[in-house]
């Protein structure tokens, strides 16, 4: 006779999705978003009147009264010239060394970037209990995959609840870089210009993020994939 113990469906579904460290609290990435801003020169006002959104909406984003819909982080981080990347770095992160830098220099760098993630030994690994991630609007959780940041690419586990979206039916997302993702579990429905794919596990797909967008969970479980933009902030 078996001494299995069984299982809940929910309790299933936990042991199989990874589980981060760290969450950040929208007042964080508020902050880190007015920092950027304020570093650019610009006004809150200035900077919803070029993202086509109201002053308030990004005030409420920058106390972390509100969450922004992936649609509106993009926009804003692609205004300010930032990554995603940077929003979930972990405080004091450096960034990736430069082609310039020595051998030594850059494994002190790793070193201390593995100061600030514990399980990262070298610098090079991103233990997945130790992902830095964010709840967006709509659904949608993004988890860190990066070890180390790379202004040149937002390296993403991205989580679609049931019914998540990136951005409202109707409502695509276009900015600078190529996309590639692969869905590990779940469907995930994605809309590129005027093409609508569904992609389930294993299926994988690729992109110019400059054509209109929008990926959404239509399904009945939460969708799970790896993605990838590259070449962002042009």
């Amino acid at each position: 006779m078996s001494s299995a113990v069984a299982r809940s469906p929910e309790e299933d579904g936990a042991a199989a999705r990874p589980r981060p460290g760290t969450c950040e609290c929208p007042e964080v990435v508020g902050a880190r978003l007015r920092a950027s801003r304020l570093e650019k020169g610009l006004g809150v006002r200035e900077l919803a009147r070029r993202l086509e959104v109201s002053p308030s909406l990004v005030s409420q984003i920058e106390t972390g009264k509100a969450r922004p819909s992936v649609k509106t982080l993009y926009a804003i981080v692609s205004e300010l010239g930032v990554s995603i990347d940077e929003l979930l770095a972990p405080a004091g992160a450096a960034e990736t060394p430069s082609s310039s830098t020595s051998a030594t220099e850059t494994l002190e760098t790793a070193l201390g970037f593995g100061e600030e993630s514990p399980g990262n030994e070298s610098g090079l690994v991103q233990r997945a209990d130790d992902r830095r991630s964010i709840e967006l609007e709509a659904g949608v959780r993004w988890e860190r995959l990066t070890p180390f940041h790379d202004p040149d690419i937002d390296f993403i586990y991205a989580i679609y609840c049931v019914g998540g979206s990136s951005s409202p039916t109707g409502k695509l997302i276009r900015h600078s870089g190529r996309e590639f993702g692969l869905v590990l579990s779940g469907r995930l429905g994605v809309t590129v210009g005027f093409e609508e794919c569904e992609l389930g596990p294993g299926d994988s797909i690729a992109f110019d993020s400059t054509t209109p967008h929008r990926l959404h969970n239509d399904g009945d479980e939460e969708a799970r994939a790896i993605w990838v933009v590259y070449g962002r902030r042009g």
